[in-house]
């Protein structure tokens, strides 16, 4: 079992090699990689992977994304403190705790339950506990707390559903992954004026998000 010091020194290394050394040069993000503990998301028996540049399985054949991923997706989203964002796919928490960390106002969905109960004993562990959890279908979005200022979205999608367009707040800011045929595009969707406007970003590959607006499970 590695210390904490050296978990310490492999999260430093993370961000330097994988994060800062890609293009993402923001303060607040680096310190936001350099504070969330990402082995506390994973089994112990993982925690000498935990900083690589790679996804790590979790419980019920899901996955902890890769870091720099998860630093492009949260780079996309220009987080800003008290934003209301709504994250779609909650899987081990790790995205949840580094939007916390950002001084965003977090709603996190996640269909298994499993999932969601893990998540939540490790962000309250960690003192995240200001996030609102809850179990149901991402596609739908959580329109009793619309509009948000960002909605993120952590799996793959056939295309943007519908729902999760009409809860973005005016400025708003949409980041998902879409299937274009050859894989997945992560896609950024502002609203600006009522109009909705795509843009394209890098290739990605995460888990398919199911749900009435996604994949069929």
């Amino acid at each position: 079992m590695l210390s904490e010091e050296e978990l310490a020194a492999d999260r430093q290394r993370m961000v330097e090699s994988q994060i800062r050394s890609r293009g993402i040069t923001d303060p607040d993000l680096l310190r936001a990689f350099l504070t969330v503990p990402r082995h506390e998301f994973v089994e112990p028996e993982y925690w000498d992977r935990a900083y690589n540049d790679s996804p790590l399985p979790i419980a019920a054949g899901q996955t902890i994304s890769q870091p720099y991923m998860v630093a492009a997706m949260t780079a996309a989203a220009r987080i800003k403190p008290g934003d209301r964002v709504l994250e779609i796919g909650t899987g081990s928490g790790y995205q949840t705790a580094i939007l916390a960390e950002l001084g965003a106002r977090v709603y996190t969905t996640e269909r298994i339950p499993e999932l969601s109960t893990r998540a939540k004993a490790i962000l309250d562990k960690l003192g995240y506990t200001d996030v609102q959890l809850r179990v149901s279908n991402g596609t739908l979005g959580w329109p009793e707390e619309a509009p948000f200022d960002v909605i993120l979205v952590t799996a793959g999608a056939p295309k943007v559903p519908p729902p999760l367009e009409e809860q973005l707040a005016e400025g708003g800011r949409l980041v998902i992954p879409v299937e274009d045929g050859y894989g997945q595009i992560l896609y950024t969707i502002t609203r600006s004026k009522g109009t909705l406007r795509k843009s394209r970003g890098e290739r990605c590959t995460f888990v398919p998000l199911i749900g009435e607006h996604g994949w069929k499970g």
